[in-house]
């Protein structure tokens, strides 16, 4: 059976797609981490590493992760690379749910990647509107998501993230696509609080995550899915923090600030770089990373080790 959003809003459609999917295992918001691509120092798939560093997530409190997103570096990428990137993953993913981000700027290409995902076994997809041509019309863009939505197998969310793709999800757009049964929710990781909770009460059936790390109190009580977060690979245990203090109706705000304070301590550098590097000083390998980024040079790894120490993120 094809899960749909029409299918499990209902009660007995909710036990079908827990069973289905882990997206919602447990119930309520989740915390992904939009996951880095772990490379050898040739700059190919490191299988060995995959297995430890989703281990080393699974540790830190996440529900699931994001594969080949903006943080998976996912259009320094071949297709075959993404399919085999993807795999990866789905083998040693343990008790994580798993998103694959399977957009392209054509269609062809992301219907090959959406059946593979839905085939390899991943839980959910999110899809990057079409890139390069900028500003498309609403109708253009729905001609693109179309066979997306009737195609897929599972469920799938957009992903708006236009300081980057250059193609914003509007709320027009999303009223457009409404009807299709296929369409899950949103990663939104632009807009700022007021806004994503705007969108959280226009649009009750679909499912807002917030790809901002500082949103994610606002997106939890405006009734938002949760978060899918860049830098929950350095925080996850803070992030996480978030989430539990949600669960047991604890101060959620406390945990948030707490998150942005340490946080803080990547500002300045590139994100999958620097990122790659604190992992390697948490006890997994440094992953190589895909040009156009550089690894660190040795006195910014100096540095940010030292900012990450004092932020208690690293032991002194």
């Amino acid at each position: 059976m094809l899960l749909t959003r029409r299918f499990f809003l209902g009660t007995a459609a909710a036990t079908a797609w827990a069973a289905g999917s882990k997206l919602s295992q447990p119930a309520g918001p989740q915390f992904l981490i939009a996951a880095l691509t772990m490379l050898d120092h040739n700059g190919r798939l490191d299988d060995g590493l995959v297995r430890d560093y989703l281990h080393f997530l699974e540790q830190g409190g996440a529900d699931g992760v994001l594969v080949l997103g903006t943080t998976g570096e996912f259009p320094s990428f071949s297709v075959q690379e993404r399919k085999q990137i993807l795999e990866s993953y789905l083998r040693h993913k343990g008790n994580l749910s798993v998103m694959c981000q399977v957009g392209t700027p054509n269609l062809p290409e992301t219907l090959d990647l959406l059946a593979h995902a839905a085939s390899a076994g991943a839980d959910s997809a999110l899809v990057l509107p079409p890139f390069y041509f900028k500003n498309p019309s609403t109708e253009g863009l729905a001609h693109f998501y179309d066979p997306v939505l009737r195609a897929s197998r599972l469920p799938v969310l957009l992903y708006n993230i236009p300081q980057l793709s250059g193609v914003p999800i509007t709320a027009e757009l999303l009223h457009r696509l409404s009807s299709y049964e296929r369409l899950y929710g949103v990663k939104d990781s632009f807009n700022k609080a007021d806004v994503l909770v705007e969108r959280i009460r226009e649009f009750p059936a679909l499912h807002m995550l917030t790809g901002v790390p500082r949103n994610i109190q606002a997106d939890l009580e405006a009734g938002g899915a949760g978060a899918i977060t860049g830098n929950g690979s350095v925080f996850a245990r803070q992030t996480a923090a978030v989430f539990q203090a949600w669960r047991r109706h604890g101060d959620v705000h406390a945990d948030q600030q707490a998150l942005d304070t340490v946080a803080a301590a990547l500002s300045g550098y590139d994100g999958i770089p620097a990122m790659k590097f604190a992992l390697s000083r948490m006890g997994l390998r440094e992953s190589a990373c895909r040009p156009p980024f550089a690894e660190l040079a040795p006195e910014q790894k100096k540095e940010l080790a030292a900012r990450l120490t004092r932020a208690g993120v690293l032991a002194a």
